[in-house]
């Protein structure tokens, strides 16, 4: 026992060497990440997820994609010029819409003109027939101020409308009277024009 005692001494009064860097490094990272790669893959062969052929088909993506980026710039390029080609068709519509708004800008002063015409000579032929209607009225008046046997000769001298509009604005009073200085058959032409 006692050779065994001194072994284990002598163990402990050796010094014991620290692992190194590496070693560290292999068993605090490496094994458990080789470890949790390992768990991944029975998980995914028991799920049917072949890793492997995903990762193939990932470096085929990008080969295939680097092969295909001059595709894809022809094919833009060609949306480009579609592009353009449609912008410029646009464009001709647009201007082909602004002329045909400015046509339409154009007739349309040319109707507010015109209607601006036509409401100055509505104006004006309003402004003759208050004037006609005022003339009238003091003709009217003049008749009525006259005495039946005045009015009567001149009334049957006149043209039967011109007459006749002016009996129809008299007085009843006035009318009768000078219906009954005419003669009898121009009161009674005149009677008969007057109740038409």
């Amino acid at each position: 026992m006692a050779k065994g005692k001194q072994k284990k001494e002598n163990i402990g009064t050796h010094e014991v060497k620290s692992p190194g860097i590496f070693q560290k490094l292999f068993f605090w990272f490496i094994i458990p990440l080789l470890f949790g790669l390992a768990i991944l893959l029975v998980i995914a062969t028991v799920f049917n997820f072949n890793v492997f052929e995903k990762a193939a088909e990932f470096t085929n993506l990008k080969s295939t994609e680097e092969v295909s980026v001059s595709d894809v710039t022809e094919q833009f390029n060609k949306k480009i010029v579609g592009l353009e080609a449609e912008v410029k068709e646009k464009e001709a519509e647009i201007e082909k819409l602004q002329s045909e708004l400015e046509k339409a800008q154009a007739e349309n002063q040319e109707n507010i003109t015109e209607q601006e015409q036509l409401q100055y000579e509505i104006e004006k032929l309003q402004r003759d027939q208050a004037a006609a209607q005022q003339e009238f009225e003091s003709i009217l008046q003049s008749f009525e101020q006259m005495s039946a046997k005045s009015a009567a000769p001149i009334l049957v001298a006149m043209s039967d409308e011109e007459a006749v509009k002016i009996l129809a604005s008299m007085k009843p009073d006035i009318l009768s009277a000078i219906l009954a200085k005419m003669s009898p058959e121009d009161a009674a032409r005149y009677t008969e024009l007057l109740s038409q």
